[in-house]
């Protein structure tokens, strides 16, 4: 298990982690590094939003059921509450990487409107570069840019086509341009991350 300690006072419990080393319910993992929490992590650490802190499992009385996640929140150390009006109140980050780390995305998303050079979209399935993590089901807005020189193309021979040319209710795919990790990026906020390339469906 683990025990985050908020700057408000409010403990968090991460309980039944992994500790298989393989697919199976090996129980031969115990509670390391790279196995229990991401390497690199040690008590006492300082973690932000969104940092991977644990790996899902099946440890300690819920061994041998499925894996799964027993979440709990202390107000001020005291004893647990309801988690789910913190996670509702909690920032909705698009993805998570390391500040001042490289990233690009590939998404596949229905079009809301375009701009002169913007996409409002709605992301339902979000790939993030380079850890691979997917996610699926998203139904999240974001606003992209789109520089005059991003690739925007229909159908599957690759035509050319402008950014205008987009219909709301649209399935496209997006690729993202390779930029550095910021707050304002993993949080998806307007404009703060820039496609490369756009596939409008086939009409």
């Amino acid at each position: 298990m683990l025990y985050l300690d908020g700057r408000s006072g409010t403990t968090y419990y991460y309980i039944h982690l992994n500790n298989d080393l393989t697919d199976g319910n090996d129980n031969r993992g115990g509670c390391k590094l790279g196995v229990t929490f991401p390497k690199g992590l040690k008590n006492g650490a300082r973690v932000t939003a969104g940092q991977p802190v644990g790996y899902v499992g099946d440890s300690g009385d819920a061994n041998g059921v499925h894996p799964h996640l027993h979440f709990e929140v202390h107000p001020h150390g005291g004893a647990s509450t309801n988690p789910y009006p913190y996670l509702l109140a909690a920032r909705k980050m698009l993805f998570y990487a390391p500040l001042g780390s490289t990233f690009s995305l590939s998404m596949t998303a229905t079009v809301v409107s375009t701009g002169t050079e913007s996409l409002h979209v709605r992301v339902s399935t979000l790939r993030s570069y380079p850890n691979g993590l997917l996610l699926r089901r998203l139904d999240r807005p974001l606003v992209l840019t789109v520089p005059s020189y991003a690739s925007i193309e229909r159908g599957s021979a690759g035509n050319t086509a402008q950014l205008a040319n987009a219909k709301r209710g649209e399935r496209v795919s997006i690729w993202t341009e390779s930029a550095t990790v910021t707050p304002q990026a993993e949080l998806g906020k307007a404009g703060a991350i820039s496609a490369e390339r756009i596939l409008l469906p086939s009409t």
